[in-house]
């Protein structure tokens, strides 16, 4: 679930969301623009939730929106919350809407709040609904409630203590004074009007003291605080869930962290066209866990290499010797075709996975650069129709027109951009930086693993000119007894090659990679596709000869 706050300070409109995810087209009454959606693709369904208390016309969303827009009158208020919730793909759309309508009339309708959704699946992969909520509490009467109210700073007896204007009446009556900002010589002081006045000094400030923000409304502060935030989060996950319970599918889904659950790994992305296939794809990279490996991969090397130069320094003109000596380094071998194989499929999983990360990131920056822009674009026409002259009706109205396109150029963009950050489960723009972090952790380690493909490739061919020596000093030996004597030890290498792999890579160990390499190596070695000796080979021999030879026997017999 994304959470984020539509406000006149980040340049949106309450109106513009709504037409925008309704795909539907509105007027703005707070700045004269139509914003017009009605092209826009992939709404599947869409529906306006009120409270008790609210107006019945509400359920008009042009006539909601407006009324949000109209009860804000300064340039940076939080308009309204908006939710962005993916949906599970197995269940039908029927269960959707009913999901989300029991999790929207138990959540936010019972506490008060306005809600509109709507369901939006553009290409039958990525079902998602947007959540539009109202920030303001509603009173019995359907009358917009204030979010802060003034609080003064009252004074009685040396103690400060803050009241609201209703509650200043009361407490004036007990003895508490506003304090007012008094010229003391050279200082300004904060007194009571009764104290000020045994003094004698000098009011310079009608204004009272009070606190910088005022007092919360305590429904609009239980609304913004984290723990409702974790609360709602906890009761999607679980209506979710029983949903899926109830149809019969076995995924869940978990609305914490993985730090929460208490693991180490990486946090996943959220399900998505993009996010998905980055996950199947191991999106996130632990170099750590890469260059645990490597050390393993160089351990590894270096009890081989120094295991093989004893052999070969040892070696004597013997078939024992020879054949120990050959095996030894054929195993070797096929250790480093094991390693090439493995840093080959590390390398794959790695360029498919910055192969869609990496265009989804350039469209993302992209996003923001023409944002910047036209932001600034039209913040200059605002400006521009503000001091034109109202008698200029073809100027005001052009340069209505235009802001208008601006507006829905930078709704759409910012859409296409909330979209991207859902994809890559990032709450704020700011956390777009964790995900450039992973791709330069990646292109990093796709370096490593370049580099530890060329060293081994290097060591396969040194290990191949071994054996290729070891074969010419056998040249003059018995072949068939070099070869029975190969195969006599072979088993027991191969048996330590398994267990110095498994010792080097744990559970990461792939038997069927270690088949493969047996395979690869036995080409290179121009060994026969079925192992089967030489002495294995003269024993079939012998034996046909021998039953021919019988048969001739028996033959003659008769």
């Amino acid at each position: 679930m994304e959470a984020k706050v539509i406000s006149r300070g980040t340049g949106r409109s309450a109106v513009a969301a709504a037409a925008y995810m309704s795909c539907s087209r509105i007027y703005n009454d707070y700045d004269g623009v139509q914003h017009d959606y009605t092209r826009k693709q992939g709404l599947v369904w869409q529906q306006v939730f009120l409270p008790d208390m609210a107006p019945a016309e509400w359920t008009d969303r042009e006539i909601l929106w407006n009324a949000v827009e109209e009860a804000e009158k300064t340039k940076d208020s939080r308009l309204a919350r908006e939710f962005v919730v993916a949906l599970p793909v197995k269940l039908s759309r029927d269960e959707w809407i009913t999901l989300l309508t029991n999790f929207i009339q138990t959540n936010f309708v019972a506490d008060g709040m306005c809600a509109d959704v709507c369901i939006h699946d553009t290409d039958g992969h990525n079902p998602h609904a947007h959540i539009m909520l109202t920030v303001r509490p509603l009173t019995k009467d359907g009358k917009w409630q204030h979010k802060t109210e003034k609080e003064y700073l009252c004074i009685r007896d040396g103690e400060e203590r803050g009241f609201t204007a209703a509650e200043f009446k009361s407490a004036q009556s007990q003895g508490w004074e506003k304090q007012y900002q008094y010229k003391a010589g050279k200082k300004k002081l904060y007194m009571s009007p009764s104290q000020a006045e045994v003094q004698g000094y000098e009011r310079i400030s009608k204004y009272p003291k009070s606190t910088k923000y005022g007092r919360q409304n305590p429904i609009s502060e239980r609304w913004n605080s984290e723990d409702q935030l974790v609360l709602w989060r906890t009761a999607w996950a679980d209506m979710t869930n029983r949903f899926l319970e109830r149809a019969g599918v076995q995924e869940r889904v978990d609305h914490r962290s993985h730090a929460d659950r208490g693991l180490d790994e990486q946090p996943t992305i959220h399900e998505g066209v993009a996010a998905r296939a980055l996950e199947q794809k191991g999106i996130i990279s632990d170099r750590c866990e890469l260059n645990r490996q490597i050390r393993a991969d160089n351990a590894l090397l270096r009890e081989l290499k120094s295991l093989v130069k004893k052999l070969m320094d040892a070696v004597k003109n013997t078939v024992p010797a020879i054949a120990e000596a050959m095996e030894t380094v054929r195993q070797k071998m096929i250790i480093f075709r094991y390693q090439l194989l493995r840093i080959g499929a590390g390398k794959e999983k790695l360029t498919g996975t910055l192969q869609i990360v990496k265009p989804d990131f350039r469209k993302y920056e992209s996003i923001m650069k023409q944002l910047k822009v036209k932001v600034r674009n039209r913040r200059t026409l605002l400006d521009e129709k503000k001091a034109a002259p109202a008698i200029q009706i073809f100027r005001q109205r052009e340069l209505a027109q235009k802001i208008a396109a601006l507006s829905e150029d930078i709704e759409k963009l910012k859409s296409e951009k909330a979209l991207l950050l859902n994809q890559f489960n990032c709450a704020e723009d700011q956390d777009i930086a964790t995900i450039k972090q992973h791709i330069t952790s990646m292109e990093n380690s796709l370096n490593k693993l370049d580099q530890q493909e060329k060293k081994y490739a290097c060591e396969l061919e040194a290990a191949l000119a071994q054996y290729t020596e070891l074969q010419q000093q056998a040249v003059d030996m018995d072949a068939l007894e070099l070869d029975t004597a190969c195969h006599a030890i072979r088993s027991d290498k191969e048996r330590e090659t398994v267990q110095r792999l498994q010792t080097a890579y744990g559970k990461e160990f792939d038997a069927g990679m270690l088949a493969q390499s047996r395979k690869n190596i036995a080409k290179m070695l121009d060994e026969p596709a079925v192992s089967v000796s030489i002495r294995q080979k003269l024993q079939q021999l012998q034996g046909q000869q021998s039953r021919q030879n019988h048969e001739k026997e028996r033959n003659q017999e008769r």
